[in-house]
């Protein structure tokens, strides 16, 4: 049994695979490959394009999914073993995971940091917990990275640019009023190195780097691919020569917990936002965002609305890569 939690666990083969599978789901989407299977989707977050092409999805191969939300139409859960539980949580992951296990075949589990302690947050312990103590695959729906985004964006690249290998892949950091997760940053990151692109990552300062541990993987992939990735802060010179243009807004990993001082340092930079200018320093390159994406403050709409972007191609490839992962995953 092997889960699937982060794409650093599989293989390019293995993860193009599942790409030429959902390709396959893509032309023929009703299939009985989880006929009679149960599927649990944990949200300890919100979610639109997740839970509708999960739900959607598992319906289509014949199988059924139920959304457990806990702290809501489910019990709130603890996570720390040997805690005493005297406090809001009224069961632990050890009794849930076990117990949707008996149920389902498989467990999806969408949980976000707490922005409070990057230290802690990293640790990923609330979809390790499940994997540890569940007897079913668990599949990561987003929690410090985005796997299934990922496979839904090379999916994408490979539909419109065919070979990826020696690409420009430009991931860029835009101004949000908001600090977000790191996760899909990290997962761009991730795939794009690893599936032969020139990677290029363009933020603000340094601060805005990502965690050592996905930058140092993603040097090693494109290493590996005779490839290189660059850190830039300079904004003309990342953009010159880009295939393509991945936007997202992050949290200075620095500033975890300690959001205002970081506040009056993102605002100087809301020069950031993607437009026409910038896209034309490019190699006509393809714009991407994983959605939801706030207009005119990350991306203009005149780039998000023009030919060039593949935001909404990119979403509708959840639906088939995560098909493809589930039924991988039981096969």
């Amino acid at each position: 049994m092997k889960h699937f939690i982060s794409t650093l666990d599989w293989s390019r083969e293995e993860l193009q695979a599942f790409l030429d599978h959902a390709r396959a789901l893509k032309a023929q989407p009703i299939q009985p490959l989880l006929k009679d299977k149960a599927v649990a989707l944990v949200f300890f977050n919100p979610s639109l394009r997740t839970r509708t092409s999960f739900e959607i999805g598992t319906k289509q191969l014949g199988g059924h999914a139920v959304v457990l939300e806990p702290g809501k139409g489910a019990w709130p859960i603890e996570f720390e073993v040997g805690a005493k539980m005297d406090a809001d949580p009224e069961e632990h992951v050890i009794e849930v995971a076990r117990v949707l296990s008996r149920y389902c075949d498989i467990i999806a589990v969408r949980a976000f940091p707490k922005f409070e302690d990057w230290t802690e947050d990293r640790r990923d312990k609330v979809i390790r917990s499940f994997a540890q103590y569940a007897t079913v695959p668990v599949i990561n729906m987003e929690t410090i990275t985005h796997p299934c985004q990922e496979l839904a964006h090379m999916l994408t690249l490979q539909e419109k640019l065919g070979q990826t290998d020696g690409k420009k892949f430009l991931l860029t950091w835009t101004y949000h009023p908001k600090p977000l997760n790191t996760a899909v940053a990290n997962s761009a990151l991730i795939i794009a190195a690893k599936f032969g692109m020139d990677v290029t990552l363009l933020c603000p300062t340094p601060e805005y780097e990502l965690d050592r541990r996905y930058m140092d993987a993603a040097r090693e992939s494109c290493a590996q691919n005779g490839r290189s990735l660059t850190v830039s802060h300079d904004i003309a010179e990342a953009y010159a020569g880009a295939d393509v243009v991945y936007a997202k807004s992050w949290g200075a990993i620095p500033y975890f917990g300690n959001w205002d001082a970081e506040r009056e340092i993102r605002k100087n930079y809301a020069h950031f936002i993607v437009n026409s200018e910038k896209m034309a320093l490019t190699n006509q390159a393809l714009f991407s965002h994983c959605l939801p994406v706030r207009r005119e403050v990350k991306v203009t709409g005149e780039v998000l609305d023009s030919a060039q972007s593949i935001a909404i191609d990119e979403a509708e490839n959840r639906l088939h890569v995560q098909k493809a992962i589930m039924a991988g995953l039981l096969s």
